[in-house]
């Protein structure tokens, strides 16, 4: 990859994230959008195969969240000895 490219994906990726977090919205996507469709173009075969494992992702992910949903809810109530098995 060319260095051009690469400081235009990082950079647009890097500038979104900037934006979202200090709540520039609007900026913040369209910097993020640049950067992802920079690195599609740069990448499309990359950008196919997780198009078509997406579910696979999403339902791990929904896993994940579901593991540490109870995690929180079980050191909220104050059960730790189920949250951190004894030895």
């Amino acid at each position: 990859m060319q260095n051009w490219k690469r400081a235009l994906i990082f950079g647009s990726l890097g500038a979104g994230t900037f934006f979202l977090l200090t709540g520039r919205r609007g900026a913040g996507i369209a910097f993020a959008t640049v950067g992802a469709v920079a690195l599609a173009a740069e990448y499309p075969e990359k950008v196919e195969a997780l198009w078509r494992n997406a579910p696979y992702y999403l339902e791990k992910g929904n896993q994940i969240v579901a593991v540490m949903s109870r995690i929180g809810e079980q050191i909220s109530r104050g059960d730790w000895r189920e949250v951190m098995p004894q030895r």
